[in-house]
């Protein structure tokens, strides 16, 4: 890492509404929320950069050009417990056997990965 930088601080989810899109992400991968006075929401997760959540005025309306990947130690576990909260497959984006990408509910792309799902990988 360059001298310059001292890590990942926060990923950042623009969204319509940050104290339900941060309730969500806490129902899927835990951690405690915190809101701000402007009604702005984070999340934080032990071990994890915490994930902020900003209300913006304009929807999402294209894939995301960076997303989230989660691993798992129970792949079919974690799909039923993302599609219990409401997480839709995005079949489209994916439809393969490594991992599944799915929305949550503003339209946020996120995969959940097999175990070992980059021992296939081609090394870069």
């Amino acid at each position: 890492m360059p001298a310059w930088l001292d890590g990942l601080a926060c990923v950042v989810f623009d969204c319509a509404n940050p104290a339900t899109l941060s309730r969500w992400w806490q129902q899927l991968v835990g951690g405690e929320v915190v809101y701000d006075d402007d009604g702005d929401a984070t999340l934080h997760l032990s071990g994890w950069p915490r994930f902020d959540f900003i209300k913006v005025p304009e929807p999402k309306t294209v894939k995301n050009r960076v997303h989230l990947d989660l691993a798992t130690v129970d792949y079919d576990t974690a799909v039923n417990a993302a599609e219990a909260i409401g997480a839709v497959r995005a079949t489209h984006v994916y439809d393969g056997d490594a991992f599944a990408v799915f929305r949550d509910p503003e339209g946020n792309e996120f995969c959940l990965l097999r175990p070992g799902w980059d021992e296939h990988r081609a090394p870069s």
